[in-house]
Formats: C-alpha cells, structure tokens, sequence
C-alpha cells in the first residue's frame, strides 16, 4: 500500500472515530425515550440504504435458512444494545457510559476463546486484568456520586454484552454475507424489534418536533454511516485490529464534547478510571494480535 493511501484510509479512521464520538451526545440532546432514538437511528439508516437493495436481490435469494436465523438473532441483540446502552446515558455520565463500552473487544475475545478456541497471549490478558479494575473504579465512583449513576454503568455494561453477541454472529455471517446485506437486515431486524418494544410499552411514535427529526436523522448520518459502516467498509483496506484501536478514541472524544456542549465535567476518579480502562483495552488489542488464530476473522466493528 502506497504512503499516500495509506494516509488517506487513516484520515477516513479519523473521521469515523469523531463521527461515533457524536453518538452519545446526539442522545443526551433528545428528550425522546431511548427505545424510540433507536429504532428511528436504524430505520433511517435503512432508508438512506435502500437505492442498492434491488442491485442485491441475488444475493438475498441465495442465503441460508440457518444464516437467516443468525441475522434476525444478530439484529435482535443490537436492538437490545441501543435500547440498553441509551437507556444508560439517561442515568450516567458520558464518560462513564462510553468507557464501559471499551469493553466490547475483550469479551468478543472471550466469547471466540468459547466459541471459536482462538487463544490470547498472557500479555493481552494482563490488558484484561487491568481493564477490568478500570471497570471496578468507574463503578466506585458513580456510586459514590449516586445510586443512579451506578445503575446506568450496569446498563452500559449489559449493552455492551448484547453488542458481543451481535457482533460474534456477525463474525460468522461476514464469511458468507456481503457488508451490505448484513447491514440492511441487521438494521432492519434491530429497527423493527425496537417498534415492537416501543409499541408493548406504550412509547409514541410519532408526534415528534422538527428538533428531534434533525436529531434522529443526525443519528443516522453521522455515527452510523460516518462512523461505524465507514468502519466496516474500512476493513477491507486495513485490519481490525487498527479499526478496534481507533474506536478506543470514542469514550476520550465524547467525554471532551460532552465537557464543550453538555457540562459535564469528570472528577479526578473518574477520569483516571477511564483512562486506565482504555489503557488496558489498547494493552490487550496490541498483545492479542500476536496470538496464535487458528482462522480468519471478520469483525463488525462497533454499534455504539
């Protein structure tokens, strides 16, 4: 790869690391519930996909009964990631809620040991270890702050799970579907599991201001598109190792907006708990790399 595209495809990185850092504060603006920023998120997404669906219809008639039901289960879990991970940010800081969400990449890794037997260096699990009392401190200190607080980190931390679970069906999926394909039903599957939930709890749907229609749409365009299916396009280009790292700009980036644009400001505990987490996530992507795979892996990065 030439120096010059080289540069280019890191300028994209960059632009798709600000574009996600947008994602929390985006919700933090809205006074609509979480479940509702979600499902117009995804749903407005697959409107902007739609012009290509016809150029696919091929490959739609060519996946497997077993892959559809990966897709619609894939979907499901990265609807409950919106609704659990916006739902967080209603009681919790930014900064909190976003750096629990470092996690993603460590429990992808254990749920490839388990499902995939792909094996780590101790390195990478020290990475863990130390993230993991990153984790422990975030939660101290909002509990310190309040109960509440410490209720959205459990959220956060819940949707960050479900994210895993997205994204490790993904990983097979991504060996037999196309980008596209597997993000518009992705999108599509998410998108309607969140109506459904939005219309048992009794949320409206509409009725909504123009203010909150530029900010569902601003979900859509900027995080989405500008962030995480950038990612993904990327990952043809570069490897997800460097993808993975860049997303560790996300919790540093939406912590600065949050302190220009919202006020929220972090006591000294919390943002060395923060920093430590990100520092343990950055020490595990950079050891795990050099262990041993035993197959090729396709990550989808990110849902945040």
């Amino acid at each position: 790869m030439s120096s010059r595209k080289s540069s280019h495809l890191y300028a994209l990185l960059v632009i798709g690391m600000i574009a996600i850092s947008f994602s929390a504060i985006l919700v933090k603006w809205s006074a609509a519930p979480a479940p509702v920023i979600g499902m117009y998120r995804l749903l407005l997404t697959n409107l902007l996909l739609l012009p290509w669906v016809w150029s696919y219809r091929a490959e739609w008639r060519s996946i497997q009964r077993r892959d559809w039901f990966r897709l619609t289960m894939s979907g499901f879990f990265l609807g409950l990631h919106f609704l659990l991970w916006m739902e967080s940010l209603r009681h919790t800081t930014v900064a909190s809620s976003t750096a629990l969400l470092t996690l993603e990449p460590i429990l992808v890794m254990a749920g490839s040991f388990w499902l995939f037997k792909q094996r780590t260096t101790t390195r990478a699990i020290f990475g863990v270890a130390v993230s993991l009392f990153g984790v422990i401190l975030i939660g101290w200190g909002d509990l310190k702050m309040s109960g509440q607080a410490l209720y959205g980190d459990l959220l956060s931390v819940l949707g960050t799970i479900a994210v895993v679970a997205h994204m490790l069906l993904g990983q097979d999926l991504r060996q037999r579907v196309s980008s596209y394909a597997y993000n518009f039903t992705v999108f599509l599957v998410a998108g309607a599991c969140l109506a459904a939930y939005n219309l048992s709890a009794g949320y409206a749907m509409t009725g909504y201001g123009a203010q909150e229609w530029v900010l569902f749409s601003a979900m859509a365009i900027i995080p989405t598109v500008l962030g995480h299916m950038l990612f993904n396009w990327l990952l043809k280009y570069m490897n997800a190792t460097s993808i993975s790292m860049a997303v560790l700009g996300e919790p540093v980036g939406a912590s600065i907006l949050a302190w220009v644009l919202l006020g929220e400001a972090m006591n000294p505990l919390q943002m060395a708990a923060c920093l430590l987490l990100i520092f343990g996530v950055w020490l595990f992507l950079v050891n795990d790399r050099k262990a041993p795979h035993r197959e090729p892996v396709t990550v989808d990065v990110g849902a945040a």
